[in-house]
């Protein structure tokens, strides 16, 4: 049974999301408190973390920022507040998906079981025949699923690892972003979601890409995504 810590301070909210989560067999820790929250999710180290924003103690963006680098499973953003500033904002701080409240119970289960697919490489398709992939320093390691540039361990949460992984499938091949988007969100691209370009950008920065130019994971304006099999030397 997976385990999800859900932080939210409207009680009547939490209670009604935890016991269909229940129904649905999960087990379900509910926090009220942001602060108190952060200090819980990495003690317990649950399968999934959902979060509302504005809560007591600290907001929920904080909490995404604290437990981030550290909590390498996924975190969903639950929310009232349906700004596109805020919707990004979550993403580049590392979370994997962003809902706006109300919702409908059975969309937010749907969303969760895509979720924990993706984490479980489900939606990622056979790679290659050898466990690792070596691109000069760059070496991708994918049954420890540790990733190692220039001799240094690069820390990527589960997702930032699957998009790596998927990018380096294909090395030197335009991988278009309805195709990424389908794989790593687990829903076709609507023209607007921002979700993966977020993602690349944040791989890029730990990657130690040219942001402003990025050589290593390049972009091809109106289709999609390179990964360069030449640029880690």
């Amino acid at each position: 049974m997976k385990n999800i810590v859900l932080v939210e301070d409207d009680q009547k909210l939490a209670s009604l999301i935890a016991q269909f989560l229940q129904q649905n067999r999960f087990q379900v820790q509910v926090i009220a408190r942001g602060d108190i929250a952060i200090d819980t999710i990495l003690n317990v180290n649950p399968d999934l973390v959902i979060l509302d924003i504005n809560l007591p103690g600290c907001d929920g963006f904080a909490v995404c920022r604290a437990i981030r680098n550290k909590y390498s499973g996924p975190i969903l953003f639950l929310t009232a507040r349906d700004s596109d500033f805020d919707h990004v904002s979550g993403l580049e701080m590392g979370a994997d998906d962003y809902l706006i409240k109300p919702i409908e119970p059975h969309v937010l289960l749907a969303r969760i079981h895509t979720l924990f697919r993706r984490c479980s490489g489900q939606n990622i398709s056979q790679i290659s025949q050898s466990s690792v992939l070596v691109f000069g320093n760059l070496k991708i390691d994918k049954q420890s699923r540790i990733v190692t540039y220039r001799n240094q361990r690069i820390e990527l949460t589960t997702h930032e690892f699957e998009l790596l992984l998927l990018l380096a499938s294909k090395p030197g091949e335009v991988q278009t972003r309805e195709y990424v988007h389908q794989k790593m969100i687990g829903r076709e691209y609507d023209g607007l979601d921002r979700s993966v370009d977020v993602r690349v950008s944040r791989l890029r920065k730990k990657l130690h890409d040219d942001l402003n130019k990025p050589y290593k994971i390049v972009t091809v304006w109106g289709k999609g995504y390179v990964f360069s099999a030449t640029a880690w030397d």
